[in-house]
């Protein structure tokens, strides 16, 4: 075989492979603009699943409390709705308000988990919780109420930031109603060193703050938030969006700095998600 052959045959092996290298190269900016786009538009379905659930969810809390309205310990704001985590004194507060059935609430905390706990422990941020029941009056059963129970009553044992998480990454369909079955609750709170006790299981199974959570709930539905997640930074909403700014673990960190500018960071006591 001729040198000059050689050659071209080296020369056309090449540009095979700059082919296949420029067509990986088109397939992960595929798959990237894919991912982008499914991100993007799980931000922008939640605005219209909030929509739907804040003008369908009035119509029916199924389970009615009776007995006082106990709140959890260390709740605080009016009628001592909130279960604040983080440093009292931080610099911004981050409002949310969730119901423990709602799936685009579960999308919510596991992308923005992590970033938000970063913050707490730093001091920069503290979240003040709020709970709805939606999904129960849309779709009938208990799991919103007997979940936000549950968490005040972890919130009693020093443990809501752990079992909150957990709810949340153990959450089901949203038409099974798996949270409406108090021992599925008692079962997840094993995962929470601590948190399975007789009086956590007797605050469980006697619905403590069933009450209160309902009085939550109609704050909820009289005080004109989209749906659930509601997402407030300093008041003013970032979720799915602030302005035009779509909300993204960047953007948050960004919104909280900017916010904090000048400003010193809260007195951190203890880690507000350890377990």
């Amino acid at each position: 075989m001729s040198e000059k052959n050689q050659e071209g045959k080296r020369a056309a092996r090449d540009r095979l492979a700059q082919q296949r290298e420029l067509a990986r190269a088109r397939d992960r900016r595929r798959r990237t603009l894919i991912v982008s786009a499914a991100v993007v538009g799980v931000l922008g379905l939640a605005a219209v699943i909030g929509v739907i659930a804040a003008n369908s969810g009035g119509k029916g809390d199924k389970a009615k409390a009776s007995g006082p309205t106990v709140a959890p310990s260390g709740a605080t704001g009016k009628d001592s709705l909130t279960i604040p985590v983080g440093a009292d004194d931080a610099p911004s507060t981050l409002t949310v308000w969730e119901d423990f059935r709602c799936p685009v609430c579960a999308q919510f905390e596991n992308a923005f988990r992590d970033t938000i706990h970063e913050m707490e422990q730093s001091g920069a941020l503290r979240v003040d919780y709020h709970f709805a029941t939606l999904i129960d009056g849309n779709l009938g059963g208990s799991g919103s109420l007997r979940a936000a129970n549950a968490a005040a009553c972890a919130q009693d044992a020093g443990k809501f930031p752990a079992y909150h998480d957990v709810l949340y990454r153990n959450q089901p369909q949203e038409s099974d109603d798996a949270f409406g079955d108090n021992d599925k609750l008692i079962e997840l709170s094993k995962k929470v060193d601590g948190l399975d006790t007789p009086a956590f299981r007797g605050c469980v199974e006697d619905g403590t703050h069933d009450a209160w959570v309902q009085k939550s709930n109609t704050a909820f539905q009289n005080g004109g938030f989209q749906g659930t997640p509601t997402a407030l930074l300093n008041g003013e909403s970032i979720f799915p969006k602030k302005g035009n700014e779509p909300i993204t673990v960047a953007n948050l960190k960004k919104w909280v700095a900017e916010a904090n500018k000048g400003k010193k960071p809260g007195t951190v006591t203890a880690s507000p998600s350890g377990s």
